[in-house]
């Protein structure tokens, strides 16, 4: 079973997110959803105070509402739908224990807009879970439309590639969709000819994914979030794998400033694969 999940607070973003993962499923064998909701008990009053609530009553009213998803969602999937609301105050130590306990495959989030206000909600949450490296996270853009996945991009630095590319978790995600897979390099400093030093991580990449068959580009332009979202509509790409690098995700790769405009830019859903 190919358990994908699925976490939803009831915001258009993650509505949305959710039918891109139904929709996703269709091409999974033997796929489950489990859409997957965290509730804090404790609401603040006008004055701060906290208001608590009975136990059973907030979750009964969280699953209804689940249910409610879940029935639109079975529209548009035949696999095996679940849900489940937990009780906790930290939303990513929940989303990960239950990831690591259930075996999850994927985990399939919505992140929001480019506006700061925006990027504390949702987006807070979908970086931190990345930063945990508990199972592949693949971030649906707010307007992203699902569309049959023919065709992904992997970008890659070339930079000690038997290190940096986690091939056992690429392995799994490709064999997962089984699309066409295209390998990307932005650099300015590309010429005619590649560097020997690219030749050679290029030789030491192929022969770990040569039963792929990959299609490699090394693009010689200065804007790197360009070049990418110019490369996805040549070649119909449906999605990103990026690697966050070892350090911490959101005060590294995320905060430079050409892979968090790919993130927040982009209509083509990414996906984040640890080592």
């Amino acid at each position: 079973m190919n358990k994908i999940v699925v976490p939803v607070d009831f915001s258009d973003t993650s509505e949305n997110a959710a039918f891109f993962a139904a929709n996703l499923s269709k091409q999974i064998p033997e796929a489950q959803l489990i859409l997957y909701n965290v509730y804090n008990n404790s609401d603040a009053g006008s004055d701060g105070t906290p208001l608590q609530q009975d136990d059973t009553d907030k979750k009964t009213v969280m699953e209804f509402v689940l249910q409610t998803l879940k029935n639109k969602v079975s529209l548009i999937t035949d696999a095996s739908i679940s849900i489940v609301s937990e009780e906790d105050d930290d939303f990513v130590d929940s989303l990960e224990r239950f990831a690591n306990h259930q075996a999850v495959q994927l985990i399939v989030m919505g992140i929001t807009g480019s506006s700061k206000n925006q990027q504390t909600l949702m987006g807070s949450n979908t970086l931190k879970l990345v930063e945990r490296k508990t199972v592949p996270v693949l971030i649906v853009p707010p307007e992203a439309t699902f569309e049959s996945l023919k065709n992904i991009m992997m970008v890659c630095d070339f930079k000690d590639v038997a290190k940096t590319v986690p091939i056992a978790p690429l392995k799994a995600v490709l064999d997962l969709f089984k699309a066409k897979l295209y390998v990307v390099n932005v650099d300015s400093e590309h010429f005619i000819e590649l560097s020997d030093t690219y030749k050679a991580e290029r030789a030491k990449l192929d022969a770990m994914i040569k039963e792929y068959n990959p299609e490699y580009a090394f693009i010689r332009m200065f804007d790197f979030v360009d070049s990418v979202n110019q490369y996805a509509t040549d070649k119909n790409i449906q999605m990103i794998i990026t690697f966050p690098k070892s350090h911490s995700f959101i005060s590294g790769i995320f905060k430079t400033s050409n892979t968090k405009k790919l993130v927040y830019h982009s209509n083509v859903p990414i996906i984040a694969i640890h080592s």
